[in-house]
C-alpha cells in the first residue's frame, strides 16, 4: 500500500511539472523585414577589376576569351555610386574616373526584383535615362552579392539580336 501511494505521489508530481511547463511563452521578438538588394547593393563602390569577356570565342571554346582591363584604359579609377531615398528605394546613379563609357555616365536605377531568385537567375540593377523610369538603356547583372564582405560582382553584356558577343564582368568592393 505504501508503495502505491509512493508511486501515485511521485506521477502526481511529474504531472504538475509537465503541467507548468507548458505555461511558458516563447519571445520571438519583433518582426524584422528581409533584407533587400537595395540594401545590400547602395553606396559607393569602387573597382578591384575588370575583365572583358569574348562571349563568341568562349562558347566556341577559342582561347584567349578573356581579357583583364583592370590596369588599362583607366579603369583603376572606376567607381559607381547607387543612390536610395529614405525608405531604401533605388533613385540615382552616378559614374566616375576616366574608364571609357560603357553605360550612361549618370541616370537612375531600379532592381528586377527585392531579393534573390529562387530559380539561379542573378538578380539585374536596371538602369535607366530618365526619373520615370520610362526609358531603359542598360542591365547589370549582380552575379556575385555582397555580403559578410563588402564586395559584389556586376556583368554588363552587349547583344547583338538577343545574341550575346561580349561582356565586362566588374569586381567591386564598397568604401
Amino acid at each position: 500500500m505504501k508503495k502505491t501511494k509512493y508511486l501515485f505521489g511521485s506521477l502526481m508530481l511529474l504531472l504538475s511539472l509537465f503541467l507548468f511547463t507548458g505555461c511558458n511563452d516563447t519571445d520571438d521578438g519583433s518582426y524584422v523585414s528581409p533584407i533587400t538588394i537595395s540594401e545590400k547593393t547602395n553606396g559607393d563602390w569602387h573597382l578591384l577589376s575588370v575583365t572583358q569577356i569574348d562571349e563568341t570565342a568562349k562558347k566556341a571554346g577559342l582561347s584567349p576569351s578573356e581579357i583583364s582591363l583592370t590596369d588599362q584604359f583607366g579603369f583603376t579609377t572606376f567607381g559607381i555610386t547607387l543612390n536610395v531615398d529614405n525608405e531604401g528605394n533605388p533613385t540615382s546613379y552616378a559614374v566616375s574616373g576616366s574608364a571609357p563609357e560603357l553605360f550612361n555616365e549618370q541616370g537612375y536605377w531600379a532592381l528586377d526584383t527585392d531579393f534573390p531568385q529562387t530559380n539561379g537567375t542573378p538578380p539585374a540593377i536596371l538602369l535607366y535615362e530618365d526619373a520615370a523610369k520610362a526609358h531603359k538603356n542598360g542591365k547589370l547583372s549582380i552575379t556575385s552579392m555582397p555580403g559578410a564582405a563588402p564586395e559584389m560582382e556586376l556583368k554588363l553584356t552587349r547583344t547583338s539580336n538577343d545574341v550575346p558577343f561580349v561582356s565586362y564582368q566588374f569586381k567591386l568592393t564598397k568604401n
